[in-house]
């Protein structure tokens, strides 16, 4: 195969969140939704191929001096240099050929600027997927196939030298989950019950608000909630989730931690995590916890320090990493270092989180009585391109129940232009389903997504869109959101 790329297009297309999203040390309440369009030449035929994202405040970095145009700034020079890079290309004889290139120069060239490999790889992840999906489209295949029949060309062993020798087919399920269980977010300010919600705050647009009403409405059963560094805070708030998750739940549960980054070492989360232990209203509660997710600030996470202290801590709870996991070693380094794996996001990149999950499936295959765990955590990601990418890289790696909040906290596609949603609608039709108000919303059933059309279609979206209809980058402004 020769695969080349002729140019690519940035288009951007405001949101605004339908109610404030807490994490971290940002609030969210609107975003650029960032649409990279690349035009290849696949053994002489073009074809398009599209990647979107959401540009969220303080996550690719956590400073909390800057501005979120600063922030914005850092995301666009990666991106933008991705995209150069990638115009500037020779030919590649495969997809995964041309990535890991393309990742290698990108590296080179954030090496003189300083940015960090959690950003910079943003850049070169956008770019990854718009030529997955360039690919798929122009051999009719879906993401799925392609992985497992080695079309893509993926050298397992160029990530993680263990694998050398090793394909995805002979590591990861034979065929991708139809359905994915949707692990709800809980917000640091998000309202548990309808009651709490002040009026001013209040959503009228027939969608739950609370965590109360998202679980009668949606079935949830899974749950992912937010803690903010504050021992006495979060130990109050884990006993007000525990009681609405157990008052509205029928039936068994699970839930997650996430940490955000918010301790700078390890013995003040240690002693966080004992109160918690050691509180009697939450201990049927912590029997349903699966994982903690990225308690321990990114810069210090994989210190030497920090990981032999965590070794040493014999009844810590299990760990992943998140924001630690920037570079293609990121994860054997936490698995040494005392965490049982890592998240999953495609804005992390596809072919790095296709080599963890085979990584992962190997290290289980040689300790069968081991944790390890490769999760699903969201970037707010929303579709009709971004959220349904995402979906169908999860399913195939047999990820079982995957964060999903870009649902709850945006109203549905109502942002896109009528005849967008109306294609949603028609090729995705047990995915979403039509709100009353008449845009397409995410039809979660017994907290569950039906995933077969998105594993079906090509790269999982399938419906032709012409991004070229939203704002070109270079005349949008951070003052329009």
């Amino acid at each position: 195969m020769s695969l080349s790329v002729r140019e690519t297009g940035l288009h951007v297309l405001n949101m605004q969140t339908r109610m404030r999203f807490r994490y971290g040390i940002a609030s969210l309440v609107a975003v650029p939704h960032l649409f990279v369009r690349l035009e290849a030449d696949i053994d002489g035929a073009r074809e398009v191929g599209l990647a979107a994202d959401g540009l969220p405040p303080k996550w690719f970095t956590k400073y909390p001096a800057t501005s979120f145009s600063d922030d914005l700034d850092e995301m666009l020079a990666v991106i933008r240099q991705a995209c150069a890079l990638t115009e500037e290309a020779p030919p590649a004889d495969s997809v995964f050929a041309f990535w890991h290139r393309l990742h290698e120069q990108q590296e080179a060239w954030a090496a003189e600027t300083g940015y960090p490999p959690l950003l910079w790889g943003f850049g070169v992840s956008l770019v990854e997927r718009a030529l997955i999906d360039a690919f798929c489209r122009s051999t009719g295949t879906p993401f799925a196939r392609a992985l497992c029949d080695d079309s893509l060309g993926i050298e397992l062993g160029a990530i993680h030298p263990e694998l050398a020798g090793f394909s995805p087919a002979e590591l990861l399920p034979a065929e991708p989950q139809r359905s994915v269980i949707v692990r709800h977010t809980v917000g640091l300010s998000d309202p548990l019950t309808d009651e709490e919600i002040p009026a001013e705050e209040r959503v009228d647009d027939g969608l739950p608000q609370s965590l109360a009403a998202s679980i009668r409405s949606y079935g949830l059963t899974h749950f992912k909630i937010l803690i903010s560094g504050d021992a006495a805070a979060d130990l109050t708030r884990l006993r007000q989730v525990a009681s609405a998750v157990e008052e509205h739940v029928f039936g068994d549960y699970a839930f997650t931690l996430d940490g955000s980054e918010q301790y700078t070492e390890v013995e003040p989360f240690r002693q966080a995590w004992e109160a918690i232990r050691a509180e009697p209203t939450l201990h049927e509660f912590l029997d349903h916890l699966l994982f903690v997710e990225q308690p321990l600030r990114r810069d210090m996470a994989l210190s030497p320090e920090a990981k032999a202290e965590l070794r040493a801590w014999s009844d810590r709870p299990p760990l992943i990493i998140d924001e630690s996991d920037g570079t293609l070693s990121s994860v054997v380094a936490a698995l040494d270092g005392g965490y049982v794996g890592a998240s999953f996001k495609n804005c992390k990149g596809v072919f790095g989180g296709i080599a963890n999950a085979c990584l992962l499936a190997k290290r289980r295959r040689g300790d069968p009585g081991g944790y390890y765990v490769q999760s699903s955590e969201d970037l707010a990601s929303v579709g009709p391109v971004s959220m349904l990418q995402d979906l169908a890289v999860l399913a195939s790696l047999g990820i079982e129940h995957s964060q999903r909040n870009g649902h709850h906290y945006f109203a549905g596609l109502s942002m896109f232009p009528a005849d967008v949603q109306a294609d949603v609608l028609a090729k995705h039709a047990t995915l979403y389903r039509r709100h009353d108000r008449g845009y397409p919303v995410l039809d979660v059933r017994e907290g569950r997504l039906d995933t077969g059309s998105v594993v079906a279609a090509p790269f999982g979206y399938g419906v032709e869109l012409d991004t070229r209809r939203f704002t070109p980058l270079e005349q949008w402004t951070v003052e329009s959101l």
